[in-house]
């Protein structure tokens, strides 16, 4: 089972994302700031990291160059309510962009074929 770490700063939508993925098959560890999720990323193994960009503290985009300079293969998901967010060049740093939606299915599908197909749902 593939693990994705998810931070945002919402609780209620790390409840929907965790309950969706969760679904999907995939395990899920989540962090309500860019700081956590780095910590978590420096301690356990993380099969893809789904991001914010906006955040209380450090933005999601410093903390996608940090995982960078840690792993450089892990696969990354900038998830934002904003697609101005699209034409920053920090955002290459990421495998794939994907705004936000109440329909979670178009970001689990994203993951899946970041991961190569090998999510479970």
């Amino acid at each position: 089972m593939k693990t994705v770490l998810i931070a945002d700063d919402e609780s209620a939508l790390l409840e929907l994302y965790d309950e969706e993925f969760r679904r999907a098959g995939y395990a899920v560890m989540t962090a309500q700031d860019a700081s956590n999720a780095l910590a978590i990323v420096e301690s356990r193994p993380i099969d893809c990291v789904v991001m914010d960009i906006r955040m209380p503290g450090e933005d999601g985009l410093e903390a996608v160059s940090k995982i960078r300079r840690l792993h450089r293969e892990l696969p990354i998901v900038l998830n934002s309510a904003y697609g101005s967010y699209k034409n920053d060049f920090h955002t290459w740093l990421a495998d794939a962009y994907v705004v936000k939606s109440p329909d979670v299915s178009a970001l689990i599908k994203v993951v899946d074929r970041v991961l190569g197909g090998e999510g479970e749902s």
